[in-house]
């Protein structure tokens, strides 16, 4: 007999499920007439490969993968299993629009997979309780397809992002975008202390592979940017010739700034009328974005950091900065224990837009840190890398994290605005490529201390 939580844990992933799917159909509305075959972003596959991907991978995770069922699609099955993109320069070509299926076959593969899986989830509810398959116990499996989902949501976005005005479609309830000044730039000093990164794999319902393990680093004082660097201080860095600056990069990021012609943030603009932030549907005037933090690359967030005479947090401190407390305990989140609100930080599309850096006090760190958590992506200094006692444990999806070993990726931290609140959490990491600039990611600089 299934225990009560079991039960209940079940059919609230269910429920988030029915949800996502909900919010994935809306995100597609963004989408204009024919920009299914758009391929905004040339290390990404078109929207039509994710209008199929998303459902492709959660039968082979929950169907194929956990409860053995036979393909009912077995071409869509493969074609769209895996989402993996290509590293820069590695020759990858997308296939033709035209030979991408019809989006009336898509969408019927979509809507057939859904019915299968609110079958195959009650299935895997009736086992859960008993079934020794770790991806059985708790639902693993059913959180593996909404956080993946969940994921692929910010992808989409910032792919329609980039998208041509004509090829979208604007909400008719999109929040206002917020704008007005923020404080004047601060940092704030963060004494020693022993980090403990990682979660125990029964502490969580679910997490990836990559949070399990455990690994104490003693981190030295410093201080860090009480906000992260914001549009008006990351323009004094372009005004004053940072990227022609050739000390301030490494090689590599240097050969693919002047490789691709890199001399301002991917998401701003720049003509007669002078700068502008790119939004979701909108550019806005840079003076009126002036205080939303920068998005960038990690290689330009390197080179900016290196022109103040700062450098990139590690992974541990920025841990640090964000859950640790002068008296040792460790927090929840960097506000506290209570769970992620409206009032702790600009996540869960609420806004659709990045919105200014001190907007959200409630969700300042112990030791006064701001937006640590929300409005984007935190590039630290850390390569992407296993924790100590690492098992790739979802079997179905083993090389989730262990394929992105590979030195040349960079550990985020935090959330963005298009995070959804189920993704933050203390052991959640992300990664990107150093050169890939068009994730919704700010930074802040380090020093040591005084």
């Amino acid at each position: 007999m299934k225990a009560p939580a079991t039960d209940r844990r079940a059919e609230a992933l269910r429920q988030d499920l029915e949800r996502a799917w909900a919010r994935t159909d809306a995100l597609f509305e963004l989408l204009a007439p024919g920009a299914l075959a758009a391929r905004p972003i040339p290390l990404r596959q078109p929207f039509i490969f994710y209008l199929g991907h998303l459902p492709a991978f959660a039968w082979n995770q929950v169907g194929r993968g956990v409860l053995g069922r036979p393909a009912f699609d077995a071409l869509f099955d493969d074609v769209f299993a895996r989402g993996i993109d290509p590293m820069e320069g590695d020759g990858f070509r997308s296939a033709p629009p035209s030979a991408w299926p019809p989006a009336s076959r898509v969408l019927a593969y979509r809507d057939r997979v859904r019915e299968a899986l609110r079958a195959a989830s009650a299935e895997v509810e009736e086992r859960a309780g008993t079934d020794a398959d770790l991806l059985v116990q708790r639902g693993r499996i059913l959180a593996v397809v909404l956080e993946h989902e969940l994921m692929h949501h910010e992808t989409l976005l910032y792919m329609v992002q980039q998208l041509p005005a004509d090829q979208k479609v604007r909400p008719d309830d999109l929040p206002a975008l917020e704008q007005g000044p923020a404080a004047p730039p601060l940092s704030v000093a963060v004494p020693a202390g022993r980090v403990r990164l990682g979660a125990d794999f029964d502490d969580l319902p679910f997490g990836w592979d990559n949070e399990f393990g455990r690994l104490d680093v003693d981190v030295e004082a410093f201080t860090i940017d009480a906000t992260p660097v914001r549009n008006r201080e990351y323009l004094e860095f372009v005004s004053a010739g940072g990227y022609a600056r050739r000390e301030h990069w490494r090689d590599e990021d240097w050969a693919w700034r002047e490789g691709q012609a890199i001399v301002h943030p991917v998401m701003w603009r720049r003509s007669r009328r002078g700068w502008t932030q790119q939004t979701l549907l909108d550019e806005v005037p840079l003076d009126e974005a002036s205080d939303w933090p920068v998005y960038v690359s990690w290689a330009e967030a390197r080179a900016y950091c290196a022109w103040r005479g700062a450098r990139l947090p590690t992974e541990a401190e920025w841990h640090r900065a964000a859950y640790g407390t002068p008296d040792g305990r460790v927090r929840s989140y960097p506000w506290g224990d209570a769970a992620p609100s409206p009032r702790h930080g600009n996540f869960g599309l609420r806004h659709w837009a990045p919105t200014p850096v001190d907007r959200f006090p409630q969700g300042a760190s112990a030791w006064g840190a701001l937006d640590l958590v929300g409005n984007g992506w935190e590039w630290t200094a850390t390569a992407f890398g296993p924790l100590p006692g690492f098992t790739p444990y979802i079997r179905t999806y083993p090389g989730y994290s262990a394929d992105f070993f590979d030195g040349r990726h960079y550990v985020l931290r935090g959330a963005s605005w298009a995070t959804d609140e189920a993704l933050v959490r203390r052991s959640f990491r992300n990664w990107f490529q150093p050169h890939y600039p068009y994730v919704f990611a700010k930074f802040r600089c380090v020093r040591a201390a005084r």
